[in-house]
């Protein structure tokens, strides 16, 4: 199914028939995808007195609890209120959600001790292009991303000076298949995250950060219709499923 859909007074035609799920699931196992020294998630029957809230035990339904945290287990979509003394939730500030995205695969590069995401590299792989929203993919990508304990690993990460350049260029949406634009363990300088944000200037409220997507290697880099769906929690992170549609026709 086609349908043709306009942004900033251009026409584009998109495939709707095929979209391309670029989240994690979330599950109750131990290899569940898992940072910052949390426990698994939980998926398990509520009980309550002798009531199990499970089928297969006499109940009527299936009754489940979950416990997780977005930040730790799987995709999920941030606002400025992660890093703020004040409360800011993403569902308040995330009314938008349909954007054109570019999605661009980098290799990070050797820094110091660490691998990174440059400015350099960001330049290279956007050009003069000009989107709403970035997506990008670190090599290499294997499905290990899916399940991997990432717990003082030490990721690859951004450079403050890539997150400002995606500011100049008027990046709203960054999506990034790493637990955190930031490096794991920097004393609580979260220098990516302020900058991308504009922490100590005009902030950018209405700007979002997606971690630990994932992005399959038969997903060509280029331009799409991006759907960043999130589930509607007062928080300033929540569990998101961004979705990328084709674009046919421009």
């Amino acid at each position: 199914m086609r349908t043709v859909v306009y942004f900033k007074n251009r026409k584009y035609e998109i495939d709707l028939s095929s979209p391309l799920d670029i989240s994690i699931p979330l599950t109750n196992k131990e290899d569940n995808v898992n940072a910052w020294d949390l426990e698994a998630p939980r998926i398990e029957p509520h009980t309550e007195g002798e009531f199990i809230g499970k089928v297969s035990e006499g109940a009527a339904v299936n009754f489940n609890d979950i416990w997780f945290n977005p930040h730790s287990h799987g995709t999920h979509t941030e606002c400025i209120g992660h890093i703020t003394k004040e409360l800011y939730s993403v569902n308040q500030y995330l009314t938008n959600y349909f954007f054109l995205a570019e999605l661009v695969t980098i290799a990070p590069e050797k820094y110091q001790q660490d691998f990174v995401v440059s400015r350099k590299q960001l330049q290279y792989a956007l050009g003069n292009k000009k989107r709403e929203a970035l997506i990008v993919r670190t090599l290499p990508n294997t499905t290990q991303k899916l399940n991997r304990q990432y717990s003082n690993s030490n990721p690859p990460y951004l450079l403050e000076q890539a997150a400002q350049y995606l500011v100049d260029k008027g990046i709203s949406h960054l999506l990034i298949d790493l637990p955190s634009i930031d490096k794991e363990k920097d004393g609580g300088a979260l220098l990516a995250h302020k900058a991308f944000w504009n922490f100590d200037g005009k902030r950018r409220m209405h700007a979002t950060i997606t971690e630990f997507i994932f992005v399959a290697n038969n997903i060509p880099d280029g331009t799409y219709l991006l759907n960043l769906q999130m589930a509607p929690f007062e928080n300033d992170a929540s569990p998101s499923r961004p979705v990328l549609y084709k674009i046919i026709t421009t």
